[in-house]
């Protein structure tokens, strides 16, 4: 293995290089996934209280308290969680999709948004996957037992509470909401958003999906929009549950994309159509009130579609069925743990940071954040941790010039380093992650700071633990025709 380039080489980094860009089944799922996320993102514009009045009068609200049980995980954090499911009725206006009786939910996402509103991550739960449901009330008020099953069957026995109560055993995450929607209400999203750009790798003939589709990069609405997340014959990923999720989840990063955009935020008669087209097809829980609804928007307000991300619980092959699928606990474990433990703590005060460079004094006062130019080297073996950390470091103002990989010994440990005149910025990144030793280099560019994060990580107080990185996630600030969003 390459070592790792020391105080003193003056090879390391190079800085000539221009900083890389930032990194980072039917539907039924979708449709309300990617209406409850973009509504939540976009309702922060709206500012006047008659609007939301008006809006909230349209939701169809269901009373859920007493259908949770006694034994629920504990509210640890001001962390928001929202069950987001899709129904697939097809009473009213969706009888046109067939003449199936009674309501499934195949896929159900479970949406953290983090303290403050920093950051917000979609979890997908494939319907394959076998679980042991806890009892449950039905529809008809008496009891079920539970038991193994697929875990779409806790829609099908009782609702959004008996998912809630199934999800709640599964991850031990408090929920406080749900939002559920039809086919109708992702048509009416669709539309108002002016269609939601997508990318396929070839051309789509799907007449069992009314799907038809040209090659590449193209925006879809209503009816094209439903077929392009509903197929399973299209072409499109390798038919499995796990392949439509993740072409899924690409829609919905397109769908908060927009929704986000300028453009659209700052139109008050586009955020209302938007809105209005949501909620008439929206059910929620009654503690999803107006007040509820005014206190998220105002803790994510300026949220980008940067700090949007969409994932799928890890799962492996279920041994007594091979068309079925189990979490894998070593992989789903960690992925819960961080979601319900994603604090905000308080902000530390700065520490004087003693010499260690070359005889030079490091200032005992730090600079403000915004006057530090970082660049972050991820010299682990944890994929995604550099990222990580750019993203809670620019939460704290810092700016993030680059991020990027090194090679290191196992034995290699966090250190920062600091050029010319940097000795300012190297204690703020010293106060900001604290523990790591602090030293002049020689080879630095004069005026910047690198964060080389070894084996003893870097973790900074004051901010939300970080969700681990998932296999196959997306992004929302992704591009459409990135190979992950076939």
């Amino acid at each position: 293995m390459q070592r790792l380039a020391q105080p003193g080489d003056r090879a390391f980094p190079d800085h000539r290089s221009a900083p890389p860009p930032r990194q980072g089944r039917g539907w039924r799922v979708l449709g309300w996934v990617a209406i409850g996320v973009s509504a939540v993102l976009v309702v922060a514009s709206i500012s006047f209280y008659m609007v939301y009045r008006s809006l909230d009068g349209q939701i169809h609200r269901e009373h859920v308290d007493d259908k949770l049980g006694d034994h629920r995980p504990p509210k640890l954090n001001n962390a928001m969680n929202i069950l987001m499911m899709g129904s697939d009725s097809r009473q009213g206006e969706n009888a046109q999709y067939g003449t199936e009786q009674g309501e499934r939910s195949d896929t159900t996402i479970l949406l953290h948004i983090s303290p403050g509103g920093g950051q917000a991550v979609g979890i997908s739960f494939p319907r394959d996957s076998m679980v042991q449901r806890p009892s449950c009330k039905r529809r008809d008020g008496s009891t079920d037992p539970g038991g193994l099953s697929m875990i779409n069957a806790a829609y099908a026995t009782g609702g959004a509470p008996c998912t809630w109560k199934t999800l709640e055993a599964l991850t031990n995450i408090r929920i406080d909401h749900f939002l559920e929607v039809d086919f109708s209400g992702f048509k009416r999203v669709v539309d108002a958003l002016d269609g939601v750009e997508i990318c396929v790798p070839h051309a789509v003939n799907d007449p069992k999906a009314e799907l038809h589709l040209r090659k590449g990069r193209q925006v879809v609405r209503g009816a094209a929009a439903l077929g392009y997340v509903r197929t399973r014959t299209g072409g499109l990923g390798d038919g499995s549950d796990l392949s439509r999720i993740q072409r899924q989840q690409a829609f919905m990063a397109s769908v908060v994309k927009k929704a986000t955009a300028k453009g659209m935020l700052t139109d008050p008669g586009k955020v209302y159509s938007f809105l209005s087209a949501a909620t008439k097809s929206l059910k929620a829980d009654d503690r999803m009130s107006m007040s509820v609804m005014q206190k998220l928007a105002s803790s994510m307000r300026g949220m980008s579609a940067g700090k949007v991300r969409f994932v799928t619980v890890p799962v492996q092959a279920y041994p007594a069925d091979k068309n079925r699928v189990q979490f894998n606990p070593a992989l789903a474990k960690p992925l819960f743990d961080a979601v319900r433990e994603d604090n905000t703590l308080p902000n530390p005060a700065p520490a004087p940071v003693p010499a260690q460079g070359k005889g030079q004094q490091v200032p005992a006062k730090p600079v403000p954040p915004a006057r530090v130019k970082l660049m972050i080297y991820n010299a682990t073996r944890t994929d995604g941790l550099g990222q990580r950390t750019s993203d809670q470091l620019e939460e704290k103002g810092f700016k993030i010039a680059k991020v990027g990989t090194k090679k290191a010994s196992s034995g290699f440990v966090t250190q920062i380093l600091y050029g010319a005149g940097a000795a300012g910025q190297a204690a703020a990144v010293a106060a900001a992650v604290p523990g790591h030793p602090v030293k002049q280099w020689a080879g630095a560019k004069p005026g910047y700071v690198y964060l080389m994060i070894g084996k003893d990580g870097a973790t900074v107080p004051g901010q939300a633990r970080p969700v681990p990185k998932i296999a196959g996630e997306v992004r929302a600030d992704r591009d459409v025709c990135a190979p992950s969003a076939t």
